[in-house]
C-alpha cells in the first residue's frame, strides 16, 4: 500500500520537455510510481485541473539567526507557505550561526519546514577577526580564515558564499587564495557583486575571472537583479551567456521583483548611491521600527542609519523589464534571496515562486510554465549535485508542491509580509504532507543536507 497518492494532476517531465497527466504515488518519503494507478493508499489527493510540481527550489535565501531572532523558523515557514522544500542559505558572506550550532537546533526541534543546505559565510567570519569593510587581512588573518571556512565545510556547508560589496577590502586576490585553499570535493562558491548599477559590468567580469580561475568548481552570481537591473542587464547578461557557453560550472539566480533590500549601515548605502541610481532618499522603504512602511528623507534616512544600521530597509532603484529579462533569459534559475528579520522585511521572502507563476507565465506570458519550473526545480537540483530531488520520477525523493496555475500569485506586499499566497493547494516534504491549502500540517518534515547525502 502506498503512503500517498496525488491523483489526475498535470506534471512537467523535463526529459520529454512537456507537461504530462497522470497519477503520483509516493511510499516511504519517495515518488513510487507514475501514471494510471489502481493501488491503494493510505490517502488520496485529488489534483484534477492542478500541476504536480517538483517542491520549489529556493538556491538563495537567508538562514534563520536563532540567536536573534529565537529558535524558530520565521522565514522557512514562509519559504514552506510559497512552495519550497529545499532552500539554500549562508548566501552573501552572511552565516548567522555557524554549521554545527544550526544542526544542533535543527537537532532539538526535530527538523525544519523545509530542507537546508548551508554554506559558510565568509564576511561574518572575517568581520569576527575584527577586520572592518574596507580592511585588506594579512597573510595571517587569510591562514586563520581558510582554517575556519574548512571547519565549516568539514561540518557540513556546500561550499562557501562572498559579499564583496558589503566588504570592499575583499580583493579579488584573496578570494582566490581562500577558494584554492580549501579541500572540498566539489566546492560550491557563490558571490553578492562588489558593485551596482554604474560598476555593474565590472563586477560582473570580476565574477567571470574567479569563475574561470576555480574552475571546475561551480560559481553562482547572487541575485543579478540587484546588480544589473539600473539600466546594465543587457550587457551583464551577454557577458554572462559568453562565458557560460565556456565555463559549465557558472549560473546566475535571480527574483522577480524591482527592489532589494538590504541593511540601511552597510556600504550598499554609502556616498554616491543615489547618484548611481539616478534616485533619492525617497525611494528607500523602512521595514521595522517605529518609522516601519515610511518612505525616507535625507534627514530619516541619516537618522535611521546611524541609530538603527542593522535594520532592512527596500530600495526601489531597479527597472521592471530588466527583472523581467533576467528571468527569461534561457540561463539563469529563480530564487528569492528571502531575508527577515523580527518578522519584517521584502516581500520576496513570501512570494517569490508563486509571483514568478503568476505574473510572468500566466499574466504576461514570459515564460512558459514548463521553463519557469525547470528554473525553480530541475535547475537549482542540478546545480546543487540533488540528484533525487527537483523532478517527478520514480526513485526521486517525495518533494512536491500542489498548485492551482489559474489563480496561483504571491500576497505579501511591502508593508505586509503575512499576506496568503493563493493557489497553492498542497506541499509535501520529504514524503510528508507538511502543508494543505495555506495551513501548516507537519512544521518539521525537513532536514539538513550534507555532501554524502547528495552522492
Amino acid at each position: 500500500m502506498y503512503d500517498l497518492i496525488i491523483q489526475g494532476g498535470s506534471y512537467p517531465d523535463f526529459r520529454r520537455k512537456q507537461m504530462l497527466q497522470g497519477d503520483i504515488a509516493v511510499k516511504n518519503g519517495r515518488i513510487a510510481a507514475i501514471g494510471a494507478i489502481r493501488e491503494p493508499a493510505k490517502q488520496v489527493i485529488q489534483a484534477q485541473g492542478r500541476v504536480v510540481s517538483p517542491g520549489f527550489l529556493d538556491i538563495h535565501m537567508h538562514e534563520e539567526d536563532f540567536s536573534k531572532e529565537g529558535e524558530c523558523f520565521q522565514i522557512a515557514e514562509r519559504m514552506l507557505k510559497m512552495g519550497v522544500t529545499t532552500c539554500v542559505g549562508g548566501n552573501c558572506g552572511t552565516q548567522h550561526q555557524s554549521v554545527a550550532q544550526f544542526r544542533t537546533v535543527l537537532d532539538r526541534l526535530g527538523g525544519a519546514p523545509v530542507n537546508y543546505l548551508l554554506q559558510a559565510g565568509y564576511n561574518t567570519a572575517r568581520q569576527a577577526l575584527g577586520l572592518t569593510h574596507y580592511e585588506t587581512a594579512s597573510p595571517e588573518q587569510i591562514k586563520t580564515l581558510i582554517a575556519q571556512m574548512q571547519q565549516e565545510l568539514d561540518s557540513g556547508a556546500i561550499g562557501i558564499s562572498f559579499g564583496l560589496e558589503y566588504d570592499p577590502g575583499i580583493s579579488t586576490e584573496e578570494v582566490l587564495q581562500v577558494v584554492q585553499a580549501l579541500h572540498h570535493p566539489d566546492l560550491f562558491v557563490s558571490m553578492h557583486y562588489r558593485e551596482d548599477s554604474v560598476g555593474a559590468e565590472a563586477s560582473i567580469r570580476e565574477m567571470i575571472a574567479i569563475a574561470e580561475a576555480i574552475a571546475p568548481n561551480r560559481f553562482q552570481i547572487s541575485h543579478l537583479s540587484s546588480c544589473s537591473a539600473m539600466g546594465q542587464m543587457a550587457p551583464s547578461l551577454a557577458l554572462i551567456n559568453e562565458a557560460m557557453a565556456r565555463l559549465p560550472g557558472l549560473d546566475y539566480d535571480t527574483y522577480p521583483y524591482s527592489a532589494f533590500s538590504t541593511g540601511i549601515g552597510t556600504a550598499v548605502f554609502d556616498d554616491g548611491c543615489f547618484e548611481h541610481w539616478g534616485k533619492d532618499y525617497s525611494s528607500i522603504l523602512l521595514t521595522d521600527g517605529p518609522h516601519k512602511g515610511e518612505f525616507c528623507t535625507k534627514e530619516l534616512f541619516e537618522q535611521v542609519r546611524r541609530e538603527d544600521p542593522e535594520q532592512y530597509v527596500v530600495a526601489m532603484v531597479m527597472n521592471e523589464d530588466e527583472i523581467a529579462a533576467a528571468l527569461t533569459n534561457p540561463t539563469g534559475m529563480v530564487a528569492s534571496d528571502g531575508i527577515i528579520s523580527n518578522g519584517h522585511g521584502h516581500p520576496r521572502a513570501a512570494g517569490t515562486f508563486p509571483r514568478v507563476l503568476g505574473k510572468y507565465v500566466r499574466e504576461e506570458g514570459k515564460l512558459s510554465l514548463l521553463e519557469a519550473l525547470r528554473k525553480m526545480t530541475l535547475a537549482p537540483a542540478d546545480r546543487l549535485r540533488l540528484f533525487h530531488k527537483g523532478r517527478i520520477e520514480v526513485g526521486c525523493d517525495a518533494d512536491l508542491t500542489v498548485f492551482d496555475p489559474t489563480t496561483i500569485q504571491d500576497g505579501a506586499t511591502f508593508t505586509d509580509l503575512d499576506v496568503p499566497v493563493t493557489g497553492i493547494d498542497l506541499v509535501v516534504v520529504n514524503g510528508h504532507i507538511a502543508l494543505e491549502r495555506g495551513s501548516m500540517i507537519c512544521g518539521r518534515a525537513g532536514r539538513f543536507l550534507t555532501l554524502p547525502e547528495r552522492t
